[in-house]
């Protein structure tokens, strides 16, 4: 993501490390006209997950360039029999809110702060209306 490597592995931990998160699985989606994968989390919570709270634990314990532009919320992360994440479906299936029913959210880098990814704020993603 932007010419830096970034090791999903790390910051599933630093993720895993917030309250309320149960599990976290890291991964890199495609957005059109912009330079490598963007990160992405698919989190389990034990509740509502404070997206304020959450964002300023990414603050203390990530660089920029290592924080997820995009959260999905799952009720449990798939793994395979050795207890390994599965990310290949995650990556395939993106971020795209008409396709996926879990709750997604963007980090918006207006408002600077996580939002509901809503179908209009996908389609102004894909044609580069928002940039990061």
């Amino acid at each position: 993501w932007k010419g830096e490597n970034v090791s999903t592995n790390e910051v599933a931990e630093a993720l895993s490390t917030f309250a309320g998160v149960k599990e976290a699985n890291v991964y890199g989606v495609s957005i059109p006209g912009t330079d490598g994968r963007a990160g992405m989390a698919a989190l389990s919570t034990a509740h509502a997950l404070d997206l304020q709270a959450f964002q300023k634990h990414m603050e203390r314990n990530l660089p920029v360039y290592a924080r997820p532009v995009f959260l999905r919320m799952q009720e449990y992360i798939e793994a395979t029999g050795t207890f390994k994440h599965t990310k290949v479906q995650l990556v395939k299936e993106g971020f795209n809110p008409s396709t996926i029913k879990d709750p997604l959210y963007f980090f918006d880098p207006i408002d600077k702060q996580y939002q509901r990814l809503t179908p209009e704020i996908y389609d102004q993603i894909q044609d580069g209306r928002i940039k990061w």
